[in-house]
């Protein structure tokens, strides 16, 4: 449990394993944009939940003899989501909701597959034998999905609509290919609300730095396995989950950038989830 105690440490007591950032902020703008659906969510009452499933690449020292040779492997992007744990903290802070997140690498035990998915292990620890691998769900898998889906239902019965927005950032050279998109929102465009409030934030975006290129369902599929898609399958209503992607150029090439982005992300949500008509009881300022 050394990730759970960890996480608790650094984030501060939310009366589960991976603490929350508290934050205060005026109401965000009001309004309402063309393809947001009139009166559907006028009034709702709303809690946003935030999580980052990549958040860091610690090693627990269980496997740690699994991780010897030298590369990339844990530095790199498929060590963990670069910037996208600083990016949850802002969001986490600006709506005072809690922060559910782990910092142990995704080589180990990937917390945004399902149960059974090929690349729930890596190679690093998909040969362990079956015992091994129980203890590394039972340590450093189950806690985070559990205190998320005990917060989710917790806000759920006392008759609010959850925003869960899971953070993660993608790499800026894919397979050789330059990524254009600066970007993305991803979201099950069946559902109507997680429609409407991508909709939304991307025109938001759009209106404060129309330079930035935001993409919705890219560089990923919405409905893809993880760990929104699998609580969307718990919870048919009052859940709108978004993925955010942010390319990694901003916090590994242009650091100012980056800091602005983490002002912007969480003030354009705020505007975005008011055009759609959500209420939160903390919000961001407007962005300016």
């Amino acid at each position: 449990m050394a990730d759970v105690q960890a996480a608790r440490a650094d984030t501060g007591p939310f009366g589960g394993p991976s603490g929350a950032m508290p934050g205060k902020g005026p109401a965000g703008a009001p309004g309402g944009l063309p393809g947001c659906p009139p009166g559907e969510w006028r009034g709702r009452a709303a809690d946003v939940v935030a999580t980052c499933e990549h958040g860091g690449n610690r090693v627990p020292p269980e496997v740690a003899h699994l991780f010897t040779t030298k590369g990339d492997h844990l530095a790199g992007h498929g060590g963990f989501d670069a910037g996208a744990l600083e990016m949850a903290r802002s969001f986490a802070a600006a709506f005072a909701a809690p922060l559910f997140f782990t910092t142990v690498t995704r080589l180990v035990v990937d917390q945004n597959r399902s149960l059974g998915h090929p690349k729930h292990f890596s190679k690093y620890t998909r040969g362990l034998p079956e015992a091994e691998r129980q203890a590394l769900l039972i340590a450093h898998y189950h806690p985070m999905r559990r205190e998320t889906l005990e917060a989710v239902s917790s806000a759920i019965a006392r008759g609010r609509t959850v925003v869960h927005l899971a953070s993660h950032s993608f790499v800026p050279v894919f397979r050789g290919a330059q990524r254009t998109m600066d970007i993305g929102l991803l979201y099950d465009p069946r559902r109507a609300g997680e429609r409407a409030l991508c909709a939304a934030w991307k025109a938001r975006l759009a209106a404060a730095r129309p330079e930035f290129q935001v993409r919705r369902n890219a560089p990923y599929r919405g409905v893809s396995d993880g760990h929104v898609t699998a609580l969307r399958k718990r919870f048919p209503a009052a859940y709108l989950g978004v993925e955010l992607e942010v390319n990694q150029r901003f916090v590994l090439e242009d650091r100012s950038a980056f800091d602005g982005l983490v002002r912007l992300l969480p003030a354009t949500l705020a505007e975005a989830l008011a055009d759609i008509g959500l209420v939160c009881g903390e919000t961001p300022p407007p962005s300016s």
